[in-house]
């Protein structure tokens, strides 16, 4: 029996170390949309519909690959919540690459991480859930970080961090559709998205006068920032406790302006920073209190 338990340890341990690093590898891959829109020379209807594209077949690769049975009838299968999701997550992708290229990826990524706290006053709105006292003291602390943020920093712009702000509130909708709705299978919604964003800004755009060498960086962005960030999320929260999934998951947060800090330059100021940092710390501490209160009820 103390055989049999030590082995359960041991592969109970090497499925949380996997979970670990497909957590982190897919904030890292996320975190890449800033280096990517600013790497890529192209306007901003010819990157989002290649971007859609090439996200749209890895996805569907993905699908293929781990689905059972023909992955068309996974795509098809979606319910009307199912087909809300993919419709608003769409828009929120056009919303958010238009948001980098409008401001710093600092700024963008200090307000898609208010997220949660703008999905808990939707979920009040929509579903009648009230937050609980440490989600609205943790609201009123990430919007005093974007409020330092925004009225204080010298970089960005109003207009792209209104972008940025209507995306974060596509992802709020998102989070309560998906919560009103379970049954919504994400990887397949999650592609038709990426399908739908591509297809709907493919006329807007020139993608056929596009290179060679701006082609596989466009492939490159589609690949590793969306299918193979989702998936590796996908994945890796299957292994580890919720918790530790949204907090290694806020990662994102931070590595995003280190890639364009690096890469160009792109030095976020000091009320950015604090603003950041007053963000990320309500978003740690939601998350903790929220694990504390599953803990408590167990």
């Amino acid at each position: 029996m103390d055989s049999m338990a030590a082995d359960t340890a041991l592969a109970e341990r090497s499925a949380w170390r996997l979970g670990v690093a497909l957590a982190v590898a897919s904030a890292a891959a996320w975190s890449t949309a800033g280096f990517f829109t600013r790497l890529i020379p192209l306007d901003l209807w010819t990157l989002l519909a290649w971007r859609g594209l090439f996200g749209a077949a890895g996805l569907f690769a993905v699908i293929a690959a781990v689905e059972r049975g023909n992955p068309f009838a996974r795509l098809i299968a979606l319910r009307p919540a199912g087909w809300l999701f993919v419709a608003v997550s769409a828009v929120g992708m056009v919303f958010f690459i238009s948001s980098l290229r409008h401001t710093t990826v600092a700024h963008v990524s200090v307000i898609y991480a208010t997220a949660p706290f703008v999905a808990a006053g939707l979920g009040w709105l929509v579903l009648r859930e009230r937050p609980g006292r440490s989600a609205v003291i943790a609201s009123l602390a990430a919007l005093a970080g974007v409020v330092v943020m925004v009225g204080f920093g010298r970089e960005g712009s109003l207009f792209g961090d209104g972008l940025a702000f209507c995306m974060t509130l596509a992802m709020a909708a998102m989070m309560v559709i998906a919560r009103r709705s379970r049954d919504i299978s994400i990887l397949p919604a999650a592609c038709l998205s990426a399908l739908a964003s591509g297809l709907a800004c493919w006329p807007f755009g020139d993608p056929l006068a596009v290179t060679g060498h701006d082609l596989a960086l466009l492939a490159a962005f589609g690949f590793v920032n969306s299918a193979l960030g989702l998936s590796l999320f996908t994945f890796g929260a299957r292994l580890l406790p919720p918790v530790e999934t949204a907090l290694i998951g806020a990662l994102e947060v931070p590595l995003a302006p280190v890639w364009v800090l690096i890469a160009f330059g792109e030095t976020p100021g000091l009320a950015t920073v604090i603003g950041g940092a007053i963000v990320l710390a309500a978003v740690v501490a939601h998350i903790l209190a929220g694990a504390g209160r599953e803990t408590s009820q167990t």
